[in-house]
């Protein structure tokens, strides 16, 4: 592990949609990448554990077409490329994230670890596995997609056929002819649930019963779920998941398993058994796998030394920006988690930066992509 600290004025935690959101805003307002700055120049470095470009979805499971993507906003100032439909997500979107780092000049360092964030007395210290930046502020820009939930219940270790989560899955090619438990309310597990459907028996099962919404996800609906979890973060509660704020809509896929007869829901569990799961009623339900669609946590365990977790698991954020150490934003936390919510916090996180380290800097030019004319 090298020894080196650098010093700059951001560091960005996470190339993902909200990573590389900020970094553009930062570079848009004339802050350079740490490899490329002199000493006059405001810098930042953007640290990524992955080894390529892509965040999170270039661990996504191999049958995620595009035509079944759910959520995909382009990047600011860029946008997604045209695509065949049948493409699979996982090579569009990181080569899409690779081309945009390219463009504009985004000088991302990875594969780099973070392992702590720690106060010092003019600033944040990064320590990571490829040494240690000094910073003005850090903007953690971690997502999810490292920290799958796994709810534990009694007996899960004596299932004998296969348990995994949504972030294991590759295929339903895997269950071709086999029994398998979807447990989860979520997109992602509905999705999974009508495609599995088609080379296996399903079961669906989840801890409440859905309360479907015919309505549109719409503006209003939207701005509604958001000042819910923007409520919830500011209170230093967990974000909650997006079906507690949103409701359950009926997505395409949602709609095909309906038709088929395959979107009844079976209530929780009582326990786990060698073959199968313990129904509330007494009765064995056999199945071969279980697949874990419950959703993840945002993976933010390199904050720990901060001390800024509350008794109730959450942090206290308010408009992305941590209430318990002003050097400290979140992008993709609460209310930022979508890729939309994402582009804007970074946008707005940039803007303050830029205010608090230059109040009287004059009004930004427009970005300059890498190989562009001034």
């Amino acid at each position: 592990m090298s020894t080196t600290t650098r010093t700059v004025d951001v560091v960005v935690i996470g190339a993902g949609q909200a990573g590389l959101s900020t970094a553009y805003h930062l570079r848009r307002r004339g802050f350079i990448p740490d490899g490329e700055a002199h000493a006059s120049d405001r810098s930042f470095v953007v640290l990524d554990a992955n080894s390529a470009p892509g965040g999170a979805w270039q661990h996504r499971w191999a049958s995620l077409r595009m035509a079944t993507v759910n959520g995909i906003h382009e990047l600011p100032g860029f946008d997604v490329p045209a695509a065949d439909p049948t493409a699979r997500a996982r090579d569009v979107l990181p080569a899409y994230f690779a081309d945009y780092e390219r463009e504009f000049g985004l000088g991302v360092r990875r594969p780099v670890a973070v392992t702590a964030v720690r106060r010092e007395a003019d600033g944040l210290r990064v320590e990571t596995d490829a040494g240690a930046w000094r910073a003005r502020f850090v903007v953690s820009a971690t997502g999810t997609w490292t920290r799958p939930f796994w709810p534990h219940y009694p007996g899960q270790e004596r299932f004998r056929g296969r348990q995994l989560h949504t972030a294991d899955y590759v295929s339903a090619e895997e269950f071709a002819g086999r029994r398998v438990l979807v447990v989860g309310a979520g997109v992602s597990g509905v999705q999974l649930l009508d495609e599995i459907s088609h080379v296996a028996t399903v079961f669906w099962m989840t801890r409440r019963e859905p309360v479907w919404i015919e309505s549109d996800f719409d503006v209003p609906a939207r701005v509604a779920a958001i000042a819910g979890v923007e409520d919830r973060v500011r209170r230093g509660l967990p974000p909650g998941s997006v079906i507690s704020v949103t409701g359950m809509h009926w997505t395409p896929w949602a709609r095909a398993a309906r038709e088929r007869g395959v979107l009844e829901r079976l209530p929780m569990m009582a326990g786990i058994e060698e073959d199968g799961v313990r129904m509330p009623d007494g009765t064995l339900l056999e199945v071969d796998a279980i697949l874990w669609a419950t959703g993840f946590r945002p993976a933010l365990e390199h904050l720990a030394p901060l001390r800024l977790r509350t008794p109730d698991g959450g942090f206290r954020v308010d408009d992305s920006r941590s209430l318990d150490e002003p050097r400290l934003f979140f992008v993709g936390y609460g209310p930022s988690a979508s890729t939309v919510g994402a582009n804007r916090a970074g946008r707005s996180v940039a803007a303050r930066i830029v205010k608090e380290l230059a109040p009287d800097a004059p009004a930004s030019s427009p970005a300059r992509r890498v190989g562009a004319g001034a």
